[in-house]
């Protein structure tokens, strides 16, 4: 589609776009004729493809012209979009008219939209590939997890049936009941993990928070933590039971790396067609050359974590179609920011 766009803002016969993509080895290219003009000859393609032609390496985002020995008849316009595997990716203008300096200068700001579309089109396989290979984990995991869990339980109600001592039954009634939560917990996170259709139903955001801050009291009076939430309610559509997840693991996150008598805030302000969610504490922050990997399978920054809650939080605002990031604050501490639709997708 973007090679077709450019055909009509070049007087060009052809326009080819050389690109890496995730998966290949070699590099792809897309051709796109301009109107009805006839197609190269197989020969004339092999030979642009050939890149025998390419009698030097320009920079990034500058024209060059470059001679086509083969196809004499021809002017040849080149702007490297970036270097990947050792080749360039590139734009090329084949026409039989020469190029205009403000066409050139056009040409330069295309590759340079080119490049941030490739960009985020590579990091958005990139993000599948990692989410695909979470979920063969979890599905792997799960099955080990759920054959010991089912042992335990078993052994847990067996107990409770031969013990005749109340306090003894407690405990293991105790052990039962919170093998079976576990278990319960297990099967959501697998749910989250196999990408099931979203239970999407218009939720009251400040409830969910509310909710999430309710079920960690304990450790906030712990540590004497204030958690200040805006007071506005917002509806939205959302899979209530994933979207706690969410909260939970980032809320949680924020109490354990908040110091003692420490602030956390939770607000969220709503725009036409989202609203954007920021949770921040002011912990120690995220080391920066750590930043980028806080979302990554079996990273963790908190001892004897899984290092698999960012990662499912991130595949759960995905599948709402939002987006979330993390990033240090200048007055000290961590934030994590959300962006989820409003309108129903």
């Amino acid at each position: 589609m973007y090679a077709k766009q450019l055909t009509y803002y070049y007087p060009s016969d052809c326009v080819r776009i050389v690109y890496h993509e995730s998966g290949f080895q070699k590099h792809q290219e897309l051709v796109q004729y301009f109107q009805d003009e006839p197609a190269f000859s197989p020969q004339e393609l092999a030979y642009l493809k050939s890149e025998s032609w390419l009698d030097n390496f320009p920079h990034v985002f500058e024209v060059h012209e470059f001679k086509l020995t083969e196809m004499p008849d021809y002017y040849c316009y080149i702007c490297v979009i970036g270097y990947r595997n050792s080749q360039p990716e590139y734009i090329q203008i084949v026409t039989n008219e020469s190029l205009s300096k403000n066409l050139q200068v056009r040409l330069k700001d295309s590759a340079i939209i080119l490049s941030q579309y490739i960009e985020l089109y590579s990091e958005n396989l990139h993000q599948k590939s990692e989410i695909q290979l979470l979920e063969h984990i979890l599905h792997k995991a799960g099955h080990q997890l759920r054959n010991s869990l089912a042992l335990i339980g078993l052994y847990a109600h067996n107990l409770y049936l031969q013990l005749t001592d109340t306090s003894s039954q407690k405990k293991a009634m105790f052990i039962h009941e919170n093998v079976k939560k576990i278990d319960s917990n297990l099967t959501e996170m697998l749910s989250c993990g196999q990408g099931v259709k979203l239970n999407i139903v218009p939720q009251d955001l400040k409830e969910i928070v509310a909710e999430s801050i309710k079920d960690l009291q304990p450790i906030i009076h712990q540590k004497q933590l204030k958690i200040n939430i805006s007071e506005i309610s917002t509806i939205l559509l959302l899979d209530k039971l994933q979207i706690q997840q969410v909260f939970d693991n980032l809320i949680s996150n924020a109490i354990h790396f908040s110091p003692k008598l420490g602030e956390i805030n939770i607000n969220w302000h709503t725009f036409q067609e989202e609203v954007l969610i920021k949770i921040s504490d002011r912990g120690p922050g995220i080391p920066p050359e750590e930043i980028q990997k806080v979302f990554n399978p079996f990273y963790s920054r908190r001892v004897g974590g899984t290092g698999l809650g960012l990662t499912i939080a991130k595949k759960i605002v995905l599948d709402h179609q939002g987006n979330i990031w993390a990033q240090n604050l200048s007055e000290g501490g961590a934030a994590f920011s959300i962006i989820l639709p409003r309108k129903k997708y």
